[in-house]
């Protein structure tokens, strides 16, 4: 069995299922189910020029039923347990569901539609029984309980150990040990929750959709660009608004607009929109959603024998426990908001010397601080941007320096299948001339396409049947108008740099067991080869090779530069206080126990009062996402884990300190970067990675440098 099966799916009433099995197989009888068969293009590349929509349903009902035979036989098998007929048997089982399950849901994030978002809500509590009717099998579990206890006799390599322990960890976790009667309520508690995570995403994307928000003149569309303004422009012909102008928005609270926007009434009129997504009734509100998920999550975290979903989440993660989670958080954020305060006083006296009138508000932050910046800086976003083509920052930028690290290369190519014409395809070849990997990247944002930036792998690294990776990044830059060049933020450059860290991670794994592939490591580690990555962004060597004008082909200027790097810890208490105001609400749903868990209609109200105890409530920095719009926290493996990325980043702030104190963008250092941990997956310990590729364990004080929060700054 791949890895208990992917929780990435969003899914929901199985009633709905036999409805779209019977159009499925009466439409589509004549012709070869693509997802039945393995791809037989380079390194499995899916056929995305023959994947249909109702492909998917008979595809994942086979998948489901050939699992469930392949399961029955093992655990029915007359012979004693061994590794290779249970343990074994069951990681090389599950391979036409893996197959048609991954396709499916990739697609569903990336390129979706009515019929893939009715497929998700179909097959949610479908998946969900699947997993429990794998992970609750009493004689399963028996087996694999049987290796457990016998495992220091069994005569098994590291791997081989360490997978055995993963599987037994898995269904204990899972519930295996649970007396049948609360083995049913658990069953319960995974369908409901699946269907409830699939709702709140479904729901988020079309709330997004339905608040972009609409301007009758281009005079309250000033401070945007004349290409900004025609794509405001073409979004309201297409909504059915000619003559108006519609700005969509993006996932996060802060919307980039905000920074140019002229108009204060303007810039209100966006976060206001922002602010109130999910959570001013209608179809998509999220409110009774959030409460019925924080509630039924800590059921089934009371129900496994952990006090707080929280509780039961962190058990697993290399931070190790609540307790030190909450304490690295508050190291962080008395400081952080010390620094927010003083950055707010700036803002505020630069409105008063306009005579703006108004008090600082959160839709003015980016606005002010882009004018704080260039007064003091000299320097602002729009002189950067000129300079970052997006073909620049990936070939001269994100590739040339895994290649000058790492040793590999790429090639562009043009005759695989995609499933959308903006997406590219490369090959990636290792330091050796063979082929590493393919790579897909699709850096530009859709209305049907989840926000944020994501990696995912269509087919993973697989040592038991030699399959190389297929890997996919996944930005949202906005499509510039035809025949301009599509130049990128400092943040969207970061971005890139951040998803290639994923991928490298995707592309480099070398293990025996598809369990252990690539990103399959602690939640609260997934991100830290992710942030290291980031560090090339504003590496001299690096920044210089790839910040190139779009039109001269001039390097950026090293005053410039030296600009850059002087602003680089600026804004950092606004930063930082978004970030963790989002990651307290995070922890604050998710350390309730279930009768602690207000209604739908407190919803709100609960997430004030929660950042005004952390002391995170600070009108003019609202949390990066509020509950009602927060994907990671609510849709899917996120939950209780938004701190990962402060907690990885601490994590990389040594790695990057130990980088730059061996030499730097070196041969050496990436041979042994990839040796002791991009290579190795889940195939060891997180923190013992960690310690192998730096030599001592994690030190918070680094990133408190970085992020200009030591005091010293």
């Amino acid at each position: 069995m791949q890895t208990p099966i992917k929780t990435l799916c969003r899914l929901l009433v199985a009633s709905s299922l036999p409805a779209l099995m019977g159009a499925v197989h009466a439409a589509d009888a004549p012709r070869t189910n693509p997802l039945l068969v393995e791809s037989t293009l380079p390194l499995h590349f899916p056929r995305f020029d023959q994947i249909r929509d109702e492909d998917f349903a008979p595809a994942l009902e086979q998948g489901i039923a050939e699992h469930r035979k392949e399961i029955e036989a093992i655990a029915t098998n007359p012979d004693k347990p061994t590794f290779d007929n249970t343990i074994l048997a069951m990681e090389r089982s599950g391979r036409l569901l893996e197959r048609a399950q991954t396709i499916f849901s990739n697609l569903a994030s990336a390129n979706t539609d009515p019929k893939l978002q009715d497929l998700e809500r179909a097959m949610a509590p479908r998946f969900a029984a699947h997993d429990d009717e794998v992970q609750l099998d009493p004689r399963l579990f028996a087996r694999i309980d049987a290796l457990y206890a016998q495992r220091d006799s069994l005569g098994l390599d590291a791997e081989s150990a360490r997978l055995l322990w993963r599987y037994h960890q898995d269904f204990v976790r899972a519930g295996a040990q649970l007396p049948e009667a609360s083995k049913a309520r658990l069953r319960t508690l995974n369908a409901e929750i699946a269907t409830l995570q699939t709702t709140f995403d479904q729901n988020t994307l079309m709330e997004r959709g339905a608040s972009a928000v609409t301007f009758d003149t281009r005079a309250e569309l000033a401070g945007l660009s004349d290409a900004e303004i025609r794509n405001a422009a073409d979004a309201a012909a297409k909504a059915g608004k000619p003559g108006k102008f519609v700005i969509e928005l993006v996932n996060t609270t802060g919307q980039p607009v905000l920074t140019d926007l002229a108009s204060h009434a303007s810039r209100m009129k966006v976060m206001a929109a922002s602010l109130a997504r999910g959570s001013r009734g209608g179809q998509f509100d999220n409110r009774t959603v959030v409460a019925a998920l924080a509630r039924k999550r800590a059921e089934r975290a009371n129900l496994l024998g952990y006090p707080t979903h929280a509780a039961f989440q962190l058990a697993e993660q290399t931070v190790g426990s609540v307790d030190v989670m909450n304490k690295m958080l508050a190291e962080l954020a008395a400081p952080a908001v010390i620094n927010a305060h003083k950055e707010a006083a700036q803002l505020q006296a630069v409105i008063d010397a306009e005579h703006g009138n108004f008090r600082l508000d959160a839709a003015d932050w980016a606005h002010y601080s882009e004018k704080v910046r260039k007064a003091q800086y000299a320097f602002d976003e729009s002189q950067l941007k000129p300079y970052y083509e997006l073909d620049h920052v990936l070939f001269d930028g994100v590739f040339y320096a895994a290649s000058k690290l790492y040793g590999i290369s790429f090639k562009e190519r043009h005759d695989l299948p995609l499933y959308q014409g903006d997406v590219r395809v490369f090959d990636v070849f290792d330091k050796d001339g063979t082929q590493l990997a393919i790579f897909i990247g699709d850096y530009y944002a859709r209305s049907n396409k989840n926000g944020g930036a994501w990696m995912n792998d269509y087919v993973p690294q697989n040592g038991l049947t030699g399959d190389k990776p297929v890997i996919a990044n996944h930005l949202n830059i906005p499509k510039p108008p035809a025949g301009e060049p599509t130049l990128l933020t400092q943040d969207e450059v970061t971005t890139a740099f951040h998803e290639f860290g994923h991928a490298l991670h995707g592309m480099f794994s070398h293990v025996k067991y598809p369990r252990f592939a690539g990103t399959s490591v602690p939640r609260d580690f997934v991100e830290y080869p992710s942030q290291f990555n980031e560090m090339w962004a504003t590496y001299p060597d690096v920044l210089k090779h790839y910040a190139k004008h779009w039109k001269t082909g001039e390097t950026i200027p090293q005053a410039l530069l030296d600009k850059v790097q002087a602003a680089a810890r600026f804004d950092q208490g606004f930063e930082t206080t978004e970030y963790l105001a989002a990651t307290l609400l995070d922890q604050a749903w998710h350390q309730l126990k279930p009768e602690q868990v207000p209604q739908a209609a407190d919803v709100t109200t609960f997430e004030a009062a929660a950042l005004h105890r952390a002391g995170l409530d600070f009108p003019p920095v609202p949390p990066r996402y509020r509950s009602t719009y927060f994907s990671h926290a609510f849709s899917g493996d996120y939950s209780a884990g938004y701190y990962s990325y402060v907690w990885s980043e601490v994590l990389a702030a040594d790695s990057t300190d130990w980088v730059l104190a061996h030499g730097g963008l070196t041969r050496q250092n990436g041979d042994h970067i990839r040796d002791t941990m991009l290579s190795r997956g889940g195939s060891a310990e997180a923190l013992t990675l960690f310690r192998d590729l730096t030599g001592s364990g994690p030190d918070i004080g680094p990133l408190l440098k970085k992020r200009g929060l030591d005091g010293q700054h």
